[in-house]
């Protein structure tokens, strides 16, 4: 059956994480420690997070997760117990530093204008806030061709379950097996796999493909290479 609807996953997919979040992390971890150096240093050690690179190893629970998940590890690393108080800050204090550090893949606007002029309906599921994904996609002019842009708090569960992927097929009408998920992790590719949906992985985030390859069902460099790969398809 043929696509259409592709929902893309936001970090490493339509943004480089490591040029977007890197950065942005030790600032966050930095403000959050509140000048405690050992509480700066439990949360770099909790996050997998390379100081003198200032990005997050591939190991990190921040590269595919969510802050409701590596908040509970923040929140001990800071001896803190309103741990929703501390996702509520991790969440607002990345937004705001990411609105500074914003790095595109490529040209997103002008894969996403392509896909939609095509007909596909389109789509972003992330592990990130709702709110984050809306300003990131408004900052990158992508919003007028989304019909859909969904968080880890959104109410449809975090990947790797199916729920962002079910959602996107209801809202925009589509059988599940009509749409793709693109994604760099794993956590895209089973929300993929498990919603019945087709898994697209893109080699351009923090993941092997290696890693990847064994959860998709098409491998492509990066979303530079979905408009040829979605023809042939």
């Amino acid at each position: 059956m043929p696509l259409k609807a592709i929902l893309f996953d936001k970090d490493g997919t339509l943004i480089d994480f490591d040029r977007t979040w890197g950065e942005a992390g030790y600032k966050v971890m930095q403000s959050l420690a509140k000048g405690d150096e050992a509480a700066f240093a439990r949360l770099v050690t909790v996050s997998d997070y390379d100081l003198a690179r200032r990005t997050y190893r591939p190991s990190s629970h921040l590269v595919a997760g969510a802050s409701g998940d590596f908040g509970v590890l923040w929140a001990n690393a800071l001896g803190r117990t309103d741990v929703s108080a501390v996702i509520d800050d991790i969440d607002r204090l990345f937004m705001a530093e990411a609105h500074l550090s914003l790095s595109p893949i490529g040209d997103p606007l002008a894969i996403l204008s392509e896909l939609a002029t095509r007909g596909f309906a389109l789509g972003i599921a992330t592990n990130d806030a709702e709110a984050a994904a809306f300003q990131q996609a408004d900052l990158l002019g992508l919003t007028p061709h989304l019909a859909f842009i969904v968080g880890h708090d959104s109410g449809h569960g975090r990947k790797p379950h199916p729920g962002m992927v079910e959602a996107f097929a209801r809202k925009t009408g589509h059988a599940v097996n009509e749409v793709a998920l693109v994604g760099d992790s794993t956590h895209d590719l089973h929300a993929a796999r498990a919603a019945g949906a087709v898994a697209i992985a893109v080699l351009s985030g923090p993941a092997s493909e290696a890693e990847l390859a064994p959860h998709a069902d098409h491998v492509i460099a990066s979303i530079i290479d979905l408009p040829a790969l979605v023809e042939r398809l």
